[in-house]
């Protein structure tokens, strides 16, 4: 959960980018993004497995990718709420 500092459009268009270019190398399963009411953006991703999650977050590649794509579209730092999907 974060508040944008760009548009939710242009944050879209980065995380399809990623998918397209990473996320079936991953284990990515997919991403829906939901604009709340008081102006913040929370996006859910699923993956694979958990396995799959943790080896993409101590991944070097993606920590740049994130750092130079991501945040600096968010007025700050994102809240992360790890889980798991229950059916």
């Amino acid at each position: 959960i974060a508040k944008p500092a760009l548009s939710v459009d242009e944050m879209r268009a980065r995380s399809e980018k990623w998918e397209a270019e990473r996320g079936s190398t991953v284990g990515h399963v997919d991403t829906h993004v939901m604009a709340t009411d008081d102006g913040r953006i929370l996006m859910a991703v699923r993956f694979e497995s958990k396995a799959k999650y943790l080896a993409l977050a101590d991944d070097p590649k993606q920590s740049e990718w994130w750092e130079n794509e991501v945040m600096p579209l968010l007025a700050g730092e994102p809240e992360w709420i790890d889980g798991e999907w229950i059916d």
